[in-house]
């Protein structure tokens, strides 16, 4: 798990470009602490730049950029590739030659091999670079599910990428803001892919490849993603019986690694399921990090215990307390890289981590995602209703004065994002143009111009499940949870989000997969006999922190007087009345410290 930043341009002498590129991966350092380097190719005036943070093959063989023993294809890479020894034992059996016991390695052979047929073979979390020095081509490609970042720039003949948006300013590459982002901002509580803060800084697309021509600087993105025949699976049995087999093989290939692991422990269904499977591989001992609360109302103890009793390792505990918010504060502002409503809690989690000497832990990520775990599984049922009605009607949730009405308002829009935003939104156009002193039109334009949500119209759980995986998850919780933790040095793995998981959880009929009360009930009944009753017979609550009360209390945050514009101070008012959610507030905090 690494950063990764280059540039192939022919605008640029040498030196410049070896100097933007050297920047860039000294802004992106804290993601690598142990080692850099930078590959420069005289004939394509190329260079690729990398920290790396050591965990397969630790020694001095696993530095990047890397190349195979005869120099015909160079690599740039982030992230960790699960199946790699079976790879390896594919590529040798081929002839392939290795000079080390990196996964980094198996990629370039693979790709020598198979071509980009190579990629859909992966299996794991990765952004990489490519030079196939034969071709003369550079390949940036990002992982099935978006795990790790990639960013580009691809204009006047020059192609740049980098793992955060950060790099391209610290190497002067673009330092433009794109105008509409606080649009974006304050309707999704983050910046949905593929925008980002600066203009003409694009994410790369899950599961795509972008190939770029060095000789001409033209270039084309391409899924590398092979679709397969699945045989649904309607016997619950069945589907049990295929979900614990799935995830303890899981569990057991993300635990791989030669740097020290462990597992974040919350307290809910999701973690406390990935610390007792994981406890099961009898080989290895991991450390569990929890984090507890002096507000009773968030304190999980009760519930990390019931856990941390059945298994082995050692296991951390952290207080985390108002002043450490009020301490850490400014560092998590900075080390967000773009603007978002969420990552606090990863941020803290990692930091520990990192203070208790793991380089790699598992998360629950995904699980609420694949199985319905969020109320929106239950609530777009009276969105198919509220869409029945004429569409004028839902602008009259512009005179609501209850928020939770006021998201209504985005029904007026005949749009599938609409639908979303109306689960998922932070603030409704209305408010966002008062917000940012602009016209409605122009912000409805800015919101409604591009359709990247397919019109799936269904209004069951599998249109809620594309909702939440492709969008919240995509675009800030995946997002936030690498730029946060990375920010520490500490790589985090998904194992709910292994592609063969989410083959088999897709599989599976609706019926059986999101069946309800207790939410997520077909994967804790699928784990019945090691999971306990008292982590899932409970009220869901999340990885949550007292953010309620401590932004009420810090000094900025509930000065109205340092907001611009009567509508955000009355939003600051509000909050200290209890009547307006932190998110909201968060999201206009930031507002004011970028616009």
């Amino acid at each position: 798990m690494c950063r990764i930043a280059g540039i192939v341009t022919k605008l640029l002498t040498k030196d410049t470009i070896l100097t933007r590129v050297s920047l860039m991966c000294q802004s992106l350092a804290h993601g690598g602490p142990d080692d850099e380097g930078i590959f420069y190719d005289e004939r394509s005036n190329l260079a690729f730049g990398h920290r790396r943070l050591a965990i397969i093959d630790l020694s001095s063989k696993g530095h990047q950029p890397m190349a195979d023993v005869k120099e015909r294809a160079w690599i740039t890479f982030n992230g960790e590739i699960y199946n790699y020894r079976e790879l390896k034992r594919e590529l040798l059996a081929k002839g392939a030659q290795f000079h080390s016991q990196t996964d980094t390695e198996v990629i370039i052979n693979g790709y020598l091999y198979w071509g980009t047929e190579c990629f859909n073979k992966l299996r794991g979390i990765f952004a990489l670079a490519l030079y196939d020095v034969e071709k003369n081509i550079t390949l940036l490609v990002r992982d099935s599910t978006g795990v790790k970042p990639l960013y580009y720039q691809a204009a006047q003949d020059s192609l740049t990428f980098a793992s955060e948006i950060k790099a391209f300013k610290a190497g002067g590459i673009e330092t433009d803001a794109d105008e509409t982002w606080p649009i974006k901002f304050l309707a999704f509580g983050h910046i949905p892919e593929p925008y980002t803060t600066l203009k003409n800084i694009l994410s790369l697309a899950k599961g795509r490849f972008l190939s770029w021509n060095n000789q001409n600087g033209t270039f084309f993105t391409e899924s590398y993603l092979r679709t397969e025949d699945k045989i649904g699976i309607t016997n619950t049995a069945t589907a049990r019986s295929s979900i614990r087999n799935v995830l303890k093989m899981a569990v057991k290939r993300q635990l791989i690694a030669d740097a020290p692991i462990g597992v974040f422990l919350s307290g809910g269904v999701d973690s406390s399921l990935l610390s007792l499977l994981a406890d099961g591989e009898r080989d290895r001992q991991l450390k569990t990090i929890s984090i507890y609360f002096d507000e009773h109302a968030y304190d999980e103890r009760i519930y990390q215990n019931a856990v941390l009793q059945k298994i082995r390792g050692e296991k951390f505990a952290h207080l985390v307390r108002q002043e450490d918010f009020e301490l850490y504060f400014p560092r998590i502002l900075s080390d967000m890289d773009m603007p978002t409503t969420d990552g606090i809690n990863t941020w803290f989690i990692s930091k520990y981590a990192h203070e208790n000497g793991l380089k790699a832990v598992l998360s629950g990520l995904g699980a609420d995602e694949l199985f319905g775990g969020y109320p929106s599984f239950n609530r777009i049922k009276y969105l198919r209703l509220l869409r029945k009605f004429p569409s004028f009607l839902a602008g009259a949730a512009n005179y609501f004065h209850a928020d939770r009405y006021r998201k209504i308002a985005f029904l007026r829009h005949d749009h599938p994002l609409a639908d979303y935003l109306m689960l998922r939104g932070l603030f409704v156009p209305a408010d966002i143009a008062k917000a940012l002193d602009a016209d409605e039109r122009q912000v409805n334009e800015i919101l409604f111009k591009d359709c990247f949500v397919p019109d799936l119209n269904s209004y069951d759980e599998n249109h809620a499940g594309w909702f939440e995986v492709n969008l919240y998850m995509q675009n800030q919780l995946l997002r936030d949870t690498d730029v946060m933790s990375m920010s520490h040095g500490l790589e985090v793995r998904v194992p709910f989000l292994d592609e063969n998981f989410q083959q088999m959880a897709n599989r599976i009929s609706p019926e059986i997969r999101f069946s309800k009360k207790p939410p997520k009930k077909f994967l804790i009944d699928s784990f019945a006999e090691i999971l306990p009753e008292k982590i899932w017979n409970r009220p869901k609550m999340g990885f949550t922190f007292p953010l309620q009360e401590w932004m009420s209390r810090h000094e900025e945050i509930s000065n109205e007087t340092l907001y611009k514009g009567k509508f955000s101070q009355n939003a600051i008012t509000k909050f200290k009345n209890g009547q307006m959610h932190w998110s909201k507030v968060f999201a206009l905090y930031q507002i004011q410290l970028h616009v």
